[in-house]
């Protein structure tokens, strides 16, 4: 199974890839795809939506942490959108 989490990337200060995944990788695994970034500190967000909502339409769950910030990017409601437009 594929999640959306955060990697951690910084050294002293925290900052965060949004990356696709597998369950069983540690946190500073493996990904298998870059689709996002995140630093608390400045509060800068960057999705890959593309990619996203590619990987979400194929069965990925994203963590509590990269849920959130999907929710405050409004991804889930082109999700839908785009689950619309195909059935």
């Amino acid at each position: 199974m594929v999640k959306l989490r955060l990697k951690r990337c910084g050294r002293k200060q925290a900052v965060y890839r949004i990356v696709a995944i597998d369950v069983r990788s540690r946190r500073e695994g493996k990904d298998l795809r870059k689709v996002g970034f995140y630093d608390p500190m400045k509060n800068q967000t960057y999705l890959n939506v593309p990619l996203i909502l590619y990987f979400l339409e194929k069965g990925a769950q994203p963590t509590e942490t990269v849920e959130n910030l999907l929710k405050k990017a409004e991804v889930f409601n082109e999700l839908s959108s785009n689950q619309m437009r195909f059935n």
